[in-house]
């Protein structure tokens, strides 16, 4: 087990006397941000983390998710550099409950509400890294702000606007060495970034293009029972699987290679107290999976595909996307009232997959063709805010509006012809599928500091929810309109000194995805049925929280419980043995994350950002299927603990060392998963990294580092990546 020699060096690190940590003036740019914000919406409602774009230098960074890879409570199962299914998840929110899990850039929402599981993954490639300020991790639905959408949380990613000339560009290339079964080679890939911005006069002005090419391992491992192998066959490995039934395995889907292609334009206009902003986003992305490989060999050597030929199927995939975005803020006259308003367009303008039937060496023409049509969303969003309420310095009010729209349109058909040229034939059973939804909102959040050292917030959120034009194959489904009304509360106690005490309690419903409730997929990896009469989940969600300021630092801890009524997961209706979205009466979690961030440890120029989260989320009433009662959730890790370590050997030098722990989980509600080390287990790990930069001048920047450095093999139901190495060069003036 590495969780216990993992907590040894946790308590350890929770030990250091803060008395040895006084501020040291050699790196005063290097300030751990912990968890506090700037906004006083959020700061008296929830626990928040920050990581800023300074201390994210110390981090082998390639996409924006990275930032967040050292962040308590939270995992995102990024496969591969550039996998376009990195879902997140945060507390007891596990990572294909991705309508859960909110993003944000700039105000500009990211998540994919539309899909949910491996397909609603936020749309990460639509923000490069090297335009990120900072990054703010918002824990759990306690602000009036957001929707039930953030019982997981809500992540805040805050991008900059040029105040003069810069030019930068940055190259970096990253190769791994995988392993497994049949399967041992090196993957390459590379990234390119080249960013142009300007101050004129009030017109601020950003552009830049961001070019990413990879090659992942394989994703699937393809097994059957031992007596399948063909007679004659030789080649198949003997293993367990994640049930720990003894299979044969005779095949991997290979590499999928990806290249991805980001063009954005921001512009920015201050008019005095006013500020405006206007974002384009275009971004081209290119998924190939043709290399599937076999491990039998019939008799004469040749390759055999006969065993299952559909699982060796090649696909191609492209996806065009547009995002346009603004934001308008400043103070209404002399009122003492502020407003801001974001709107924001995101529409799928082409979204293909070819895809062939079976191996091509079985037939090299027959395929399907896959496309969205009329899908996107469209966002808007209006606050009022006064910090002075009533002439009163200890009041603050908040007052806004919401809406958005979310369409989707997705068919498959058989192809006509050489399924390469995307011709579209018949359109196959159960397609297409077809719907919207549209939530109208309005919130309030009161704010009063009430008698020294206490203050409290009293916050509602009314959502009116709807559901139209769903369609699955030939049968449509009549509108649907659902309301709920969503209280919020918390209390803070402020003594003199260095601590701080909060108690955050929430109401919140999370509306079912037009992909829940409409759409059905037939994939390799099995057939999901949606469900038009999906319940809203239900969400009670209590936090304390405790803050202690040290130094240049903050150690903090969260206690959370929260019990969430019709949970909408992926069941087998036992009376059919069909898999479809099906609500789970009631599932609990407890939980606990103890943060110990701080710069200068020890009075040495050291900086640590570390933290513990334990999660314990159970199946606690479900009358489908009764047996899964008690039963541990799925992909919840009970512990997970994160350590970030940097050293400044110079003012120009650093050398940072990285850990993440994860216990083992299960990828089944039945918790039958109970293999280790297999493909489709829900993995224990030590993952450790390393990275140095070095400053060479004002201009130029170089680094080196290494992930999965101790060449950890485990899997998140695919395999995780293995040792991976990286080199980049930064050109900056």
């Amino acid at each position: 087990m590495y969780i216990s020699k993992v907590l040894c060096v946790f308590i350890f690190l929770s030990y250091l006397p803060p008395a040895l940590a006084e501020h040291d003036a050699v790196l005063d740019d290097m300030v751990i941000t912990g968890q506090q914000s700037d906004n006083p919406e959020l700061r008296f409602t929830n626990p928040v983390s920050t990581i800023s774009a300074v201390e994210a230098e110390n981090i082998n960074v390639t996409t924006i998710e990275d930032f967040l890879k050292y962040e308590p409570g939270v995992i995102v199962r990024r496969r591969y550099i550039g996998d376009p299914n990195g879902t997140v998840g945060m507390r007891g929110s596990n990572m294909f409950q991705t309508a859960r899990t909110m993003v944000y850039a700039d105000g500009l929402p990211l998540h994919y509400h539309l899909q949910t599981q491996y397909s609603g993954s936020p749309r990460w490639s639509l923000v490069s890294p090297d335009e990120a300020t900072s990054v703010e991790t918002i824990y759990g639905p306690f602000s009036a702000l957001y929707s039930g959408n953030a019982m997981g949380g809500v992540i805040n990613i805050k991008t900059r606007f040029p105040e003069k000339f810069e030019f930068n560009a940055e190259a970096s290339s990253f190769l791994q060495d995988f392993e497994f079964l049949g399967d041992d080679d090196t993957y390459f890939g590379h990234k390119e970034f080249v960013s142009v911005g300007n101050k004129f006069g009030d017109l601020s002005v950003y552009l830049f293009h961001n070019h990413l090419e990879n090659k992942s391992q394989p994703m699937s491992f393809f097994d059957a029972a031992t007596t399948a192998i063909p007679a004659g066959s030789t080649g198949a490995i003997i293993g367990p699987d994640e049930l720990g039934n003894t299979r044969a395995y005779y095949g991997d889907s290979g590499a999928e290679e990806i290249a991805t292609d980001l063009t954005k334009i921001k512009l920015g206009y201050d008019m005095g107290d006013w500020f405006t902003s206007l974002t384009l986003a275009y971004e081209n992305r290119d998924r190939d999976a043709d290399s599937a490989k076999t491990y039998l060999r019939d008799a004469t050597g040749a390759e055999d595909f006969s065993l299952n030929s559909s699982k060796f199927r090649v696909s191609y995939e492209e996806r065009e996307t547009l995002l346009i975005g603004g934001e308008l803020t400043g103070p209404i006259a002399s009122t003492g009232w502020d407003v801001t308003t974001n709107f924001s367009i995101f529409e799928l303008i082409k979204d293909e997959r070819l895809r062939s039937n079976t191996s091509l060496t079985i037939n090299p023409t027959a395929g399907r063709v896959r496309e969205f049509d009329d899908t996107g969303w469209q966002t808007f969003d209006i606050k009022f805010t006064s910090d002075n309420l009533f002439n009163k310095k200890d009041m603050r009010l908040s007052l806004g509006y919401h809406f958005d729209h979310y369409q989707l349109e997705v068919a498959e058909y058989n192809a006509v012809g050489d399924f390469r040229n995307g011709v579209k034939g018949t359109i196959r059973n159960n397609n297409p599928s077809a719907g919207q939804t549209l939530t109208h909102a309005v919130f309030s959040e009161y704010g009063w500091e009430f008698y020294p050292l206490w203050d409290v917030v009293l916050g509602a959120r009314y959502e009116m929810w709807q559901s139209k034009d769903g369609q699955k194959g030939t049968d449509f489904f009549a509108d649907r309109t659902e309301d709920e009304f969503s209280p919020k509360f918390a209390l803070g106690f402020n003594p003199d000194g260095p601590w701080s005490f909060r108690y955050s309690l929430a109401r919140a419903y999370r509306f079912p995805l037009v992909e829940e409730l409409f759409e059905n997929e037939d994939d390799t990896l099995g057939t999901t049925i949606a469900n038009e009469k999906l319940k809203q989940e239900d969400g009670v969600h209590h936090n304390f929280s405790i803050h202690h300021e040290i130094p240049d630092g903050l150690i903090s801890l969260n206690l959370y419980y929260e019990i969430i009524d019709d949970v909408i997961f992926n069941q087998t209706e036992p009376t059919t043995n069909t898999t479809t979205f099906l609500n789970i009466d009631e599932v609990t979690t407890k939980g606990a994350e103890f943060s110990y961030n701080q710069s200068s440890v020890f009075n040495i120029p050291l900086d640590i950002r570390s933290n513990i989260a334990y999660t314990n989320a159970e199946v606690t009433k479900n009358r489908f299927d009764p047996t899964i009662v008690g039963k541990q959730f799925p992909r919840l890790p009970k512990w997970r603990v994160n350590l970030l370590a940097t050293y400044h050997l110079t003012s120009k030098w650093d050398f940072s060392t990285g850990l993440k722990y994860a216990s083992n989980s299960f990828g089944q509600l039945d918790n039958s998963d109970i293999a280790d080390n297999v493909f489709a287990a829900q993995d224990e790990y030590l993952f450790v990294n390393v990275k140095t930069k070095y400053e060479v001048n004002d201009i130029v920047k170089l680094s080196a580092g290494v992930e999965n450095i101790n060449n950890e093999k485990a899997f998140v139901h695919h395999p995780w990546p293995q040792r991976t190495y990286f080199v980049e060069g930064k050109l900056s003036f």
